[in-house]
């Protein structure tokens, strides 16, 4: 029988989100002026108030304050109203050197011998459900607050919007699988204040139902907009009041968003956070390299559905295992089981590979701190650091890189397509 699934999503000013842009942008500074960095990074963000705990091992010095207050800045934070503001908040670091006991396990006279920064199991997954092979709820959910966020900063349709949002989306399902409509969308959004609270709620569901829906709608093709019915059932703010929001509203911590981060509940998620971590950490280079495997499998026509799963050992360069579950989605003549020594066979799933194949000791972690990690566009752009000072460099660098479709042929050829 149809059955209804949902996937959420949290915006930029989101004080966890807050927190995990923080911790990318000191990865991407450390990784910009010494690409052998070794950082594992927290923050904390809560009224007035930036923490940020973790170990390093670089030849980059860095001016961490500088670094989170221009983070702070542009995700919109600028205001003392908000109670949460870049230039005046305080900021304690407690950066220290990273154990060396963690280190003698991941360096390696041989690079390739590289082992693992620490044990644990990743998880990739990938859907023929969109065009970005991701599950559709949670790529709504998503381009919801992109949305919402163009619009704040717009300041010109609605002019009212402060930077904390949360957005949900429930799809209903047919017996094969099929999205048949949406059921029901879910928007927080923060606003200020107004005189009168029921008019205030009133404009903001109008206006979100008016104004950002027609705009994502516009975003996609005609069947995924034939999902959009007059039968969707709208909560707009349902605790009313929404003023009182970001850090100051909410504690934030780095890693306390990873279903969002990945793949809003469908396939699986072995638990561990990727922001603030530097590539030797496998929790954030093997969810990559998973997520660009299952991404090609179902792109080279494998399967409609994949989870591909690999597991390490800290210190040990060869994953302890490698698991394919195509939910019986197959097209090959191979069981789940024999799919997986392919992709073995194709994909060196060491860690020293994983960053070369896919490029992670660039500074390319900031973009993936807000609006998910997985499904987003892969593309080239040139980044600058410490602009205007004397220490200014500028990197070219390419995105997304676990989102490129770039062994499908390899693939092909592997399962005899």
């Amino acid at each position: 029988m149809p059955y209804l699934f949902t996937s959420e999503s949290v915006s930029e000013g989101h004080p966890d989100k807050v927190a995990d842009q923080i911790s990318d942008a000191l990865i991407d500074n450390f990784l910009a002026y010494d690409t052998t960095s070794k950082v594992a990074c927290e923050t904390l963000v809560t009224t007035g108030q930036v923490v940020l705990a973790g170990e390093v091992k670089s030849e980059a010095y860095l001016d961490v304050q500088d670094i989170a207050r221009e983070v702070i800045r542009k995700i919109g934070y600028t205001k003392s109203e908000y109670m949460f503001e870049a230039n005046s908040c305080g900021i304690l670091s407690a950066i220290h050197e990273q154990s060396p006991d963690i280190n003698q396990g991941v360096v390696r006279k041989s690079p390739e011998e590289q082992g693992a920064g620490d044990q644990g199991m990743m998880f990739g997954y990938a859907t023929r459900e969109t065009e970005n092979y991701m599950p559709l709820a949670l790529d709504l959910a998503h381009k919801l607050l992109i949305e919402l966020a163009a619009l704040r900063r717009e300041n010109k349709d609605i002019k009212y919007l402060r930077p904390d949002a949360k957005s949900q989306v429930t799809i209903e399902y047919s017996d094969d699988n099929k999205p048949v409509r949406i059921d029901t969308i879910v928007i927080s959004t923060q606003h200020d204040d107004f005189d009168k609270d029921q008019q205030m709620l009133d404009k903001i569901k109008q206006d979100m139902i008016n104004i950002l829906i027609p705009r994502v709608k516009a975003q996609l093709k005609p069947e995924l907009q034939g999902l959009f019915t007059d039968k969707i059932t709208y909560h707009i703010n349902p605790t009313g009041k929404f003023v009182i929001g970001g850090p100051h509203g909410d504690t934030g911590l780095t890693g306390r968003k990873i279903i969002v981060d990945t793949y809003g509940g469908k396939g699986a998620h072995g638990g561990g956070a990727f922001s603030g971590k530097d590539p030797s950490k496998v929790d954030r280079s093997a969810a990559y390299a998973t997520r660009h495997i299952a991404k090609n499998l179902v792109a080279a026509g494998v399967c409609d559905e994949v989870l591909v799963q690999v597991s390490y050992a800290i210190g040990v360069a060869k994953p302890c295992g490698v698991f394919v579950d195509t939910y019986g989605t197959a097209k090959v003549g191979l069981n789940d089981g024999e799919i997986a020594r392919k992709v073995e066979a194709v994909f060196d799933l060491r860690p020293y590979a994983i960053e070369q194949r896919l490029k992670l000791r660039n500074p390319i972690y900031a973009e993936t701190a807000a609006y998910g990690h997985m499904g987003r566009e892969s593309k080239v752009i040139t980044k600058t650091f410490n602009a205007g000072k004397k220490s200014e460099k500028k990197v070219e660098v390419e995105l997304f890189t676990w989102e490129k479709l770039d062994y499908v042929e390899k693939v092909k050829q592997a399962f005899g397509l």
